[in-house]
């Protein structure tokens, strides 16, 4: 009788590895802050500040419109998110439109491949806008589970990684999630998870580390390190 091959662990402890998107996969601030002020033009408003629109990326739309907003109602809050939404997708059909992957991504999705290792995606974007980031980008079959804001409660609700791991059959000890926002780090808190933050993303280093991100990496090329460190870690405890 033929032995069955070993499985190979991974050289961390993690099952499955969850992403965030805008600021962490993909540059979307300049796309994100055009639809907005778009939105905000359209209904007879000032310009939202760049700086507060980079704030509330990760959560989701209708979260992120009434923190931008909130002197408004939910009903000019609805409003300024459908007009955000066909703002964006007016952007994005057109040629020239980019939402750049951050330097170093594409490489460091490539060495955190291994069999036993599942990658995902937690997201404030809607799904069409994400599948269309991935495919823009030939991405989607890099990731076993994609949730987003339209299927789940928006960050910090832990509910996105819940489903990500039934999906998977990751336990939160086997899962970490990789974000650039302090919703980020908060949501894998909420969920059991670990969670490291990324440092070219739109929330300062000091604010993830306090907001419980278990590392803080300066470029892609620094997670795998930071994941066997996490293992080491689990190991002293």
């Amino acid at each position: 009788m033929q032995a069955q091959p070993r499985e190979i662990p991974p050289p961390h402890r993690f099952r499955l590895i969850v992403f965030d998107c805008d600021g962490t996969l993909v540059d979307s601030q300049h796309g994100i802050v055009a639809a907005m002020t778009t939105a905000w033009r359209g209904h007879g408003l000032a310009d939202p500040d760049p700086a507060a629109v980079r704030r509330v990326v990760g959560l989701s739309l209708e979260t992120a419109v009434a923190a931008l907003l909130p002197a408004g109602d939910a009903a000019t809050h609805g409003r300024l998110a459908a007009a955000y939404r066909a703002a964006f997708r007016t952007l994005r059909a057109q040629p020239d439109h980019e939402e750049p992957l951050f330097p170093g991504v594409r490489a460091a999705l490539a060495a955190l491949d291994h069999p036993a290792v599942r990658l995902g995606i937690a997201t404030g974007k809607g799904r069409r806008g994400l599948l269309a980031t991935l495919e823009r980008h030939g991405l989607v079959d890099r990731f076993a589970t994609l949730q987003t804001a339209d299927a789940c409660p928006g960050k910090p609700h832990p509910e996105m990684l819940r489903r990500a791991m039934a999906e998977t059959g990751a336990a939160p000890a086997e899962t970490v999630l990789v974000g650039d926002t302090t919703f980020d780090m908060e949501m894998a808190a909420n969920a059991g998870t670990a969670a490291i933050g990324v440092g070219w993303g739109y929330h300062e280093a000091a604010a993830l580390r306090s907001a419980g991100a278990d590392r803080v990496v300066a470029r892609p090329a620094d997670l795998p390190a930071a994941l066997q460190s996490l293992k080491e870690d689990a190991a002293c405890a």
